[in-house]
């Protein structure tokens, strides 16, 4: 095994937490009404292109334009987006934190909108203290293409072999391998301790 000199976190659900489900529990309280949004409306497909760099304003137009009686509904989504990331992952972020203060090289890999991540930053002042972070919005690129872990690999100059993703989705590490990652997928800060163990990283 490649001796793990590079240490890559995803944050969306490693981090810091996301739900839609917070703000529209109150805009749509019926549960299968508020259902049916989210399968045919405001997917998850749609928002992923905003994390690929499309603009709000577009996507925005995009469904109203379909779907002019959920207007309202439909730019709630950007509006209140700051209530779906309600809190951090403390315990996972104190490991991230404590092998930025070992000195090891700390970077971060995430699919996000450009300006949401900003908002991001600024209210989770943790997500300025590694080295560096790929964007998806910022690169136009998303997990789990290729690209993106050979493009985050190339501009902080890290060997592949030797570095070592965390993410909570199966795809995106599966995505990280086939770049020629190491990669391990997050499911709490105790197991991650564990997994970061096995790779000869210890806290």
């Amino acid at each position: 095994m490649t001796k793990i000199e590079h240490i890559v976190f995803d944050i969306g659900k490693v981090l810091i937490h996301y739900d839609p489900q917070i703000p529209y529990s109150r805009l749509i309280p019926d549960a299968d009404e508020r259902k049916w949004f989210f399968e045919n409306v405001c997917t998850h497909d749609w928002n992923l292109e905003q994390d690929r760099g499309r603009r709000w304003e577009d996507a925005e137009a995009l469904l109203v334009e379909k779907f002019p009686d959920r207007e309202e509904h439909i730019r709630a989504f950007r509006k209140y987006w700051h209530e779906m990331v309600s809190h951090s992952y403390d315990e996972s972020v104190a490991v991230m934190l404590g092998l930025i203060d070992q000195g090891r090289d700390v970077t971060m890999l995430t699919n996000f909108a450009s300006d949401t991540f900003r908002e991001a930053q600024k209210m989770f002042p943790f997500l300025t203290k590694t080295r560096g972070v790929t964007v998806s919005g910022d690169v136009g690129l998303i997990k789990p293409d290729v690209a993106i872990y050979e493009l985050h690999a190339k501009n902080f100059n890290l060997d592949p072999a030797a570095s070592l993703f965390i993410d909570d989705t199966a795809i995106n590490v599966d995505g990280a391998k086939e770049a020629g990652w190491q990669a391990v997928r997050f499911t709490d800060a105790a197991t991650l301790k564990k997994d970061l163990a096995h790779y000869g990283v210890t806290l």
